[in-house]
């Protein structure tokens, strides 16, 4: 995420740790690499130029010359108007109403409809409410059917009609029905266009002023760059939507969107998706996101996320198991399971201080977990309760088993001794147990 951005960046502030003293002069040029970062990841030029020189003021204002760490002083000013141009704090759902209505609006081809179903996800989840999902798109071709799957896998119901009616009609009728079922939350996912025109604008405009949303949320693709944030600009003229959703996020090394849409629209970014699974969704936090693109990692959300998995009673049983030396395979899966549920790996680990600048250039295979779980599940339960007994012979059917070679599962073992100490000095089975077997996966 944003690695182009966060390695010029690094660069900039690099002309400051050449110098014996800092001055105006390499000032000034530290912050021109700084905006010619910023226009190489795609962010308004007048926005772009606004920003660094509102630093420069704040810099001077303060007396970085002067300080006993100038250098450290100007990447914390860079980092807190980077925030304030994202919104400086994050912005909750409005989920006010009987039933609370939130509509969703983008381009066809945005994520609109992986994104409700992961909304409708995140509200049952955290906010503890019951939602409905209404297949307002009738149009894209099984895109109510998507609908469909989405919400059984999140256990959501959708409300759908199969004749080719109006689609106020069904966001009408949608709502009618959760009224009845006793739903208190109704997601409207409503139909986009490969492009803006005047139909889909006149269409979503009519739902919104007939169904009067809570919310109305506008979803937009990351990578799509400033191309983002006109579309964002335009869609806002016509609706006036209350938030916007960046999709694709983890596919993003520039970042553009993220930076101008703000200051663009005068809209919070509300939501972030990293990740096609229907629990991929994060709150948009614009003082962490400053952080991790200034190479500062997001411990924060690394930690909420490894809480999401963490059960006291398991953890305690965990804890005990490590403290007597019995942590054994069946464990060590349990927890890579845990690790899995939290998010794309190689994001994880990029939300741990200087780790991201480390691990930039290697491609962390997301597959590479299912080699461990094969070779994991290819050992009787004799053996995963009791790793000791893995001699040479028992090693060689394991690897036979697994489709994996003799070396993988030797170092694997290895692996696995090395994590239990690890485990046994941290003694912790919670978030900071995870990241450590995060990092014992690493080695």
């Amino acid at each position: 995420m944003f690695e182009n951005l966060t390695d010029k960046l690094e660069k900039a502030f690099h002309i400051l740790k050449g110098h014996g003293r800092i001055t105006e002069v390499n000032v000034a040029d530290t912050l021109k690499e700084v905006r010619r970062a910023l226009l190489d990841a795609d962010v308004n030029f007048k926005i772009a130029k606004e920003f660094t020189n509102t630093v420069k003021e704040k810099a001077l204002g303060q007396k970085v010359l002067t300080s006993l760490q100038p250098g450290q002083l100007l990447v914390k000013i860079v980092r807190d108007e980077m925030a304030a141009l994202m919104g400086g704090q994050a912005s909750d759902i409005n989920l006010q109403g009987a039933p609370a209505v939130i509509l969703i609006a983008g381009l066809q081809g945005s994520g609109k409809t992986t994104f409700s179903a992961k909304l409708a996800s995140y509200i049952k989840r955290k906010k503890g409410r019951n939602p409905m999902l209404v297949a307002a798109d009738v149009y894209r071709p099984a895109a109510i059917d998507q609908l469909k799957v989405l919400g059984q896998q999140i256990n959501v119901p959708v409300f759908s009609i199969p004749e080719n009616m109006n689609p106020v009609e069904i966001a009408q009728k949608g709502i009618e029905e959760a009224k009845r079922l006793g739903h208190n939350v109704v997601i409207i996912d409503t139909a986009g266009r490969l492009s803006i025109d005047e139909q889909m604008m006149r269409e979503i405009a009519e739902i919104h002023k007939t169904v009067k949303p809570s919310e109305t949320l506008f979803v937009v693709d990351a990578m799509t760059g400033q191309d983002a944030v006109n579309t964002a600009k335009a869609f806002n003229d016509v609706l006036d939507y209350d938030g916007v959703v960046l999709t694709k996020l983890d596919g993003d090394t520039r970042g553009g969107a993220a930076l101008s849409i703000r200051a663009t629209v005068n809209k919070p970014i509300k939501f972030v998706g990293t990740g096609e699974k229907v629990d991929a969704l994060d709150v948009f936090h614009p003082d962490r996101m400053a952080d991790r693109i200034l190479g500062m990692g997001d411990v924060v959300s690394l930690v909420e996320r490894a809480q999401e998995q963490y059960n006291e009673e398991e953890a305690r049983k965990l804890n005990k198991k490590i403290a007597t030396n019995k942590f054994d395979f069946e464990d060590f899966y349990n927890q890579i399971q845990q690790i899995k549920k939290m998010g794309n790996v190689k994001d994880l680990m990029g939300m741990l201080p200087g780790v991201n600048k480390m691990i930039k250039d290697f491609d962390i295979d997301e597959n590479a977990f299912k080699h461990v779980e094969a070779i994991i599940l290819s050992m009787t339960p004799q053996e995963r309760r009791n790793p000791e007994i893995l001699n040479g012979s028992r090693k060689k059917r394991i690897a036979l088993g697994s489709g994996r070679d003799i070396t993988e599962v030797n170092r694997l073992i290895k692996q696995f001794e090395d994590m239990k100490k690890i485990m046994r000095m941290m003694q912790s089975g919670g978030p900071r147990g995870l990241a450590g077997m995060m990092r014992g996966m690493r080695s």
